[in-house]
């Protein structure tokens, strides 16, 4: 594996509250791990929750024994926790009050096989002949999208389309998303908070991944800089990693939930 992270505080807003980490050797039993977290709340608490709650995560992976758990009931635990943690932290002071994150993470094996997981409207993209959102927003238009009050291309421009309806917060412990995906030598996966997604359609991402493809470094700064030129009214953070059977080393997890 091969990646490339980065986060821009935008145009408009004052603080960034994402957060990004992307690592491509093992990570406890996993063999590698990318996250996006896109904080929430007044005064410093969302660039707090993000932080936390990606470091409380990593660190919980780091701790898990290599056959503690399958990849998806680790990746549910491990969040399970974090969840806890940040309502203990949430009790703290008031400063903490209403703060979250969104969550959008995967893993990826030697045999290609990607583990992603999301609470929010964080996203996570595969690219290969076309831009296809393998995850699905917990978000209020996104729920108009599915009952059909809206169509895809109007959410982006939606009032309310920061209204999120999942997400790691003090309100109680939030169910991950699971999608298990069979990757191809090439393909490119996108985690992004929604401060790209928001900005830049699906085919403006795409061209921008496919006009790249030798450097993900490139792809980054110019999927960051394409927001910026359109608004950037949002913090915006990207998460780019190449999938090469070759380069996945260390160990490997069983990908399913345990079925006992």
């Amino acid at each position: 594996m091969r990646s490339y992270a980065q986060t821009d505080i935008g145009i408009v807003r004052q603080m960034n509250q994402d957060f990004v980490f992307a690592d491509d050797t093992p990570v406890g039993p996993l063999a590698n791990l990318y996250i996006v977290a896109d904080g929430m709340g007044g005064h410093k608490a969302g660039d707090f929750a993000s932080r936390f709650c990606v470091e409380k995560f990593t660190e919980l992976i780091r701790a898990a024994g290599p056959e503690q758990y399958s990849i998806i009931n680790l990746i549910e635990e491990s969040l399970r926790q974090t969840n806890e943690q940040l309502m203990f932290k949430a009790a703290e002071s008031v400063d903490f009050e209403g703060m979250g994150t969104t969550f959008v993470g995967c893993t990826i094996n030697a045999d290609g096989v990607m583990i992603a997981a999301n609470i929010g409207d964080s996203r996570l993209y595969l690219a290969r002949k076309e831009l296809i959102q393998i995850t699905e927003d917990h978000s209020l238009v996104a729920e108009m999208v599915r009952k059909g009050d809206i169509k895809k291309e109007e959410a982006r421009f939606h009032p309310k389309k920061n209204v999120v309806t999942r997400a790691i917060s003090a309100a109680g412990v939030a169910i991950p998303d699971f999608f298990e995906v069979q990757l191809q030598p090439g393909d490119i996966v996108l985690l992004c908070s929604d401060g790209l997604s928001n900005m830049l359609s699906d085919a403006d991402i795409f061209e921008i991944i496919d006009a790249h493809r030798n450097s993900l470094q490139d792809m980054g700064i110019c999927l960051i800089q394409r927001a910026n030129d359109n608004g950037g009214k949002d913090n915006i953070s990207v998460v780019l990693a190449e999938y090469s059977p070759d380069t996945v080393t260390g160990p490997v997890a069983e990908q399913t939930a345990d079925t006992q």
